[in-house]
Parts: C-alpha cells; sequence; structure tokens
C-alpha cells in the first residue's frame, strides 16, 4: 500500500479570499472540484507540497458539519487528506494501531473515504481516501490569474503527544522520520510534502495547527504582496510564513 499527503482543507463562508490568496498571490493552478451534498470543494496545485482545498457550505442538511465547525471556530484549516493506494489495508492499518475510523463509506467505487476523529488524531480530521482516476472539472470563474509560481513548503503543526504523533504519522500515514531538534519531529511524503511536528503542551484536542509555509524559487515576496497575503491568511484562520 501507498499513502500520500494530498492535501490540507480549509473551510470558508466564502471563497474570494482563498482564491486570492492561494490563486492569486501562491500561485495556485487549479486541479479540479466540484459539488458535494451540503457543500462546495476546490483544489489548487503548487510547484511543490500537497494541495490547498477550499471548502463552503450551500445548505441543507448535509451542510451541517461544516456550519457547524465555521459557528465554532470561523474559518480555518477543517483536515488532512491522505490518498491511500488500498483503503482496506489503510483501516485494517488504523485499527492495528488502535483507530477506529468513522464515517466509513466504501460504496463509492471512484471515492472510499474515512475518517480519523480528532480526539485521536491529535486534534485534526484525517480523512483517508482511495481515488480512482483524477476528476476533471472547470476552474470557477472567481478564480484570479495564478501569481508567480510558489512550493507549498511546510505545515507545522504543534501536538501535545509528540511521540505519538509521530508513530500516527510514520506508522499510520507512512510518512519519512527524522528528527528535527528538541520538541521536534519531521514527516514528509514525496513531491515535497513535509509536515514538522512541534511539542506544545496545554492545547485543545492535544494538536493545533500553526502555520503553513510558501516559498518562491526565484525572488522573494514584495512587502506589499506579504502585507495582503498576512490579511487574508488571518481571514481565513490559517497562520503564514513567506520565503523566498
Amino acid at each position: 500500500m501507498t499513502t500520500d499527503f494530498d492535501h490540507l482543507a480549509v473551510g470558508t463562508a466564502a471563497l474570494t479570499d482563498g482564491w486570492e490568496l492561494f490563486g492569486g498571490l501562491l500561485g495556485g493552478t487549479w486541479a479540479y472540484g466540484g459539488d458535494s451534498p451540503g457543500y462546495w470543494w476546490g483544489q489548487l496545485e503548487f510547484a511543490t507540497g500537497p494541495k490547498i482545498e477550499l471548502l463552503t457550505p450551500t445548505g441543507g442538511p448535509d451542510a451541517a458539519f461544516l456550519e457547524r465547525f465555521l459557528a465554532r471556530r470561523g474559518a480555518g484549516p477543517h483536515h488532512f487528506n491522505f490518498l491511500v493506494s488500498d483503503i482496506a489495508e489503510a483501516l485494517a492499518r488504523t485499527r492495528e494501531f488502535g483507530i477506529e475510523p468513522v464515517g466509513v463509506n466504501l460504496d463509492n467505487p471512484r471515492w472510499k473515504e474515512a475518517f480519523l476523529h480528532p480526539r485521536q488524531a491529535h486534534g485534526i480530521v484525517i480523512q483517508l481516501a482511495q481515488q480512482e482516476g483524477s476528476p476533471v472539472s472547470p476552474p470557477p470563474a472567481e478564480l484570479p490569474e495564478p501569481g508567480p509560481p510558489a512550493g507549498f513548503s511546510l505545515v507545522e503543526y504543534h501536538v501535545g503527544d509528540l511521540d505519538g504523533a509521530v508513530r500516527l504519522f510514520r506508522d499510520v500515514l507512512e510518512g519519512q522520520h527524522s528528527p528535527a531538534g528538541a520538541g521536534t519531529a519531521e514527516l514528509t511524503w514525496p513531491g515535497g510534502k513535509r509536515i514538522r511536528l512541534v511539542h506544545e503542551a496545554g492545547l485543545p484536542l492535544g494538536g493545533s495547527l500553526h502555520h503553513i509555509g510558501f516559498s518562491r524559487a526565484a525572488g522573494a515576496f514584495t512587502a506589499q504582496e506579504s502585507e495582503r497575503a498576512s490579511l487574508l491568511a488571518k481571514r481565513l484562520g490559517v497562520g503564514l510564513e513567506l520565503g523566498g
């Protein structure tokens, strides 16, 4: 079985800030997206690293999970997605690790999924999915022309139980582990995908996404770009660091 860190999903009541930040400023290009019961989703990909997915509710009873999330905390990181080549094996491995997946749905042959609850996944929802083929869909009209290419170079995630989090991301989610100093560990997946785990005591549910990092291979972000990106990231409830 192979496991890949595919994307970070961000929930938001309005998509405009996400399009401007991740597309217009950070160079994200349209991958695919569409309607699902109760919400709309769209993904942007970058020069390196995982994708960003934007989620917004569209109403009805199926929107309740996302509406509750936004009412409780506002816009912000919603889940990590890991694509697996064999979801049955992924579920067996997860259960052997001592976590019982929730929301298991294996009915759709093109998209089979399950979730790890935040209480068992160090504070964030983790989605496991087996996808057949690559969806094709036109980009939304509101998506601006992408800015200069940037790499999605880092997700820094703070956890109360560093050893437990390392075991989850290494043994269940197949990240390549390397120590990164006292109280810190890094997990990597092919394509420049990187999660840095940092120990921090007293976090709600045992973990919190601290910030995400983007970098440009050719030149740094201007002061004006950095200021605008910081404002948009704050509206989206995401910490952001830019490098060049």
